[in-house]
């Protein structure tokens, strides 16, 4: 017998430490080769560790929320035969490691007393009030995925019971900013202490914007998405972004540098169950509506399901946020750091419009806009807002050279 070293691997791109969000063993658990162990997450994208022999868990290396360096110790495993030789990884086992795929043998999940589900999976069975260990899984080695918990969810199970009883609640729960929500928090406290903020807030009627949707809804093929208000708000964005560059920049505030982006790189902030994450729609600049259409489905779904790459949740140029129909009146939309602009979208709703002669009923959508006013003067702010609102309102501008 002897002991077996899995540390931390190298996941690629210079990155030297991730968090721990979740381990999936614990000291006495058996594993075997290919078994999920641990998921780490760098920057914003999660990484499941997979053991590489068979054994026993003698002892982990970290907490949840920890900071691990790449190459330090990360658990400890009991092994015999050939394995006992080995008393740690070498580095480029470390690196077979970040490659392998997380799956676990169905052999070792039947004994784990922790259903197998990934870290996204189990955010929002939690959220939800649902027992893993009632939803049956279909991914690989019997994984729950967010499918599952849709199927669970369909079939009326409730994942939580209620008392009939008024009875008052005395408990306090505590609970450990960790993976993607203290990311979001970093980021947040990051862009609200160092970025001024203006916020410019301008209705928009878009009554004429929602009947061409209508109408290129109805023609479409059957090979095309569903338009939704945004591909056309991100063409009205490029165009106007043409006559108003300093908007489409980056700040480097240490070095005091401003970056102009000739390519529009729009970030599209989504909510998805394990929290608030920004996949990024490359060379808008490139794509006609259809084409911004299907990336942005594609790009939202990755999000949602945790599949969205490294490269799909970085290097945006400027950043749209939009609640739908939450959208409300009006929002103060932080802006997502280094950017120096973001466009907040609120809810459309009818109102009453005069034309001069009488009230008439109009589709009016406001637009919550922030930018930072170190580089973004009010001026410049306000005339660039006010011609993504002529292209709106009429649409047919958008399209033309």
């Amino acid at each position: 017998m002897g002991e077996f070293v899995i540390k931390m691997p190298d996941i690629g791109e210079g990155v030297a430490e991730a968090e721990l969000v979740d381990w999936f063993v614990k000291p006495g658990d058996p594993v075997v080769e290919d078994m999920v162990l641990a998921a780490v997450m760098t920057d914003k994208a999660t990484v499941e560790i997979p053991s590489s022999v068979i054994g026993t868990v003698l002892w982990l290396g970290a907490e949840v929320g920890d900071t691990v360096a790449v190459g330090a110790p990360l658990l400890r495993i009991e092994v015999g035969g050939e394995a006992a030789e080995a008393e740690e990884t070498t580095e480029a086992e470390s690196e077979t490691l970040a490659a392998s795929p997380a799956v676990a043998l169905a052999a070792a999940h039947e004994q784990a007393p922790k259903p197998l589900a990934s870290p996204a999976v189990r955010l929002r069975a939690k959220e939800a009030g649902i027992d893993l260990h009632l939803v049956r899984g279909t991914g690989p080695s019997g994984a729950i995925t967010h499918e599952d918990i849709d199927l669970f969810v369909g079939r009326g199970v409730q994942p939580t019971s209620k008392a009939t009883d008024l009875v008052g609640k005395t408990n306090v729960e505590e609970i450990r900013l960790t993976g993607l929500r203290r990311r979001i928090a970093e980021k947040m406290t990051l862009a609200t202490s160092r970025i001024p903020h203006i916020t410019y807030v301008e209705e928009i009627d878009v009554s004429d914007l929602e009947d061409l949707r209508a109408t290129m809804n109805g023609d479409r093929r059957s090979d095309q998405p569903k338009l939704t208000i945004l591909p056309f708000l991100i063409q009205a964005l490029v165009k106007a972004i043409e006559e108003h560059p300093v908007v489409n920049a980056t700040f480097d505030d240490e070095g005091g540098v401003i970056t102009r982006h000739g390519a529009v790189h729009i970030g599209i902030a989504a909510q998805t169950p394990a929290g608030l994450m920004v996949p990024v729609l490359r060379n808008a600049e490139a794509r006609d509506i259809w084409a911004c259409a299907t990336e942005l489905n594609r790009l939202v779904e990755a999000a949602r399901t945790g599949t969205a790459q490294r490269e799909e949740l970085t290097g945006s140029t400027i950043t749209v946020t939009s609640l739908g129909a939450l959208g409300g009146v009006v929002t103060t939309p932080i802006i997502n750091h280094p950017e120096v602009a973001i466009i907040g979208v609120n809810k459309i709703m009818m109102r009453p419009v005069w034309d001069g002669n009488r009230f008439i009923p109009r589709k009016m959508m406001n637009l919550s806009s922030s930018f930072d006013h170190r580089v973004v003067d009010g001026w410049d702010a306000a005339s660039f807002i006010q011609r993504v609102k002529a292209l709106l309102e009429t649409p047919s501008l958008i399209s033309i050279e």
